[in-house]
């Protein structure tokens, strides 16, 4: 008699930080104020030309140099990398709401592993997320460096530390160089949009949404194809 085969799991991986959290308008805030102090006055224009979708040594590097700006601009990166996620960890505890629970667990209810990827401090993430599946929830703590996962690879070293297979693994993500980053990975994308990026192109998303609730569950789990 044959062996029966399991069938291949399926997956999400949430941007936490751009989704859950506005985490677009507390990096802007959060960049205006480091940057303000090494004497540059961000706007959303300038932050739409140099930074949105880059790396923050990279992004900084060429603001610096467009307005003549002397500094380090490694310093500066690491600076802004540690203020916006100490302003992340004070908002995880808040985002973490009951229509996110229900739209996590209505996954895990499937048997749906949830990756749940922050640059907040982790263990803050670890404390807000319990009570569901510890199985199939997996906080996860996000090592890019970029204006939210706007680069492939993060989306697919995110598949690969969890064991998931990106076709068979939905990107849930709050940006359209994240829509573009996902479907690049070869991953589904549900992108979840806020005022701040409003503005960007959320083409090729499966699903465009407002908000993360357990009504949102259906629609990832027409991605899955279950």
């Amino acid at each position: 008699m044959a062996e029966e085969t399991k069938p291949a799991p399926r997956g999400v991986i949430v941007e936490f930080d751009f989704t859950a959290i506005d985490g677009s308008q507390v990096l802007f805030d959060t960049a205006k104020k480091v940057l303000a102090e090494h004497g540059v006055d961000l706007t959303i224009k300038l932050e739409a030309l140099h930074l949105a979708g880059g790396n923050y040594h990279g992004g900084i590097a060429e603001l610096f140099r467009e307005r003549g700006v002397s500094g380090n601009p490694g310093s500066v990166a690491h600076e802004l990398a540690e203020a916006f996620a100490a302003a992340l960890t004070e908002r995880v505890a808040a985002a973490v709401t009951p229509g996110f629970k229900a739209f996590v667990k209505a996954l895990t209810d499937k048997g749906i592993k949830v990756v749940v990827a922050s640059r907040a401090n982790i263990d803050v993430l670890k404390a807000a997320l319990e009570g569901l599946d510890s199985n199939l929830v997996v906080p996860y703590a996000e090592p890019s460096l970029t204006y939210g996962n706007g680069k492939w690879d993060a989306w697919n070293r995110a598949c690969s530390t969890n064991d998931l297979i990106n076709m068979l693994t939905v990107g849930v993500t709050g940006s359209g160089y994240g829509v573009k980053a996902v479907l690049v990975a070869g991953m589904s994308a549900l992108a979840v949009i806020h005022d701040h990026v409003a503005y960007q192109d959320f083409g090729g998303a499966d699903a465009v949404i407002e908000k993360l609730d357990a009504s949102v569950a259906e629609e990832v789990f027409r991605m899955l194809h279950l």
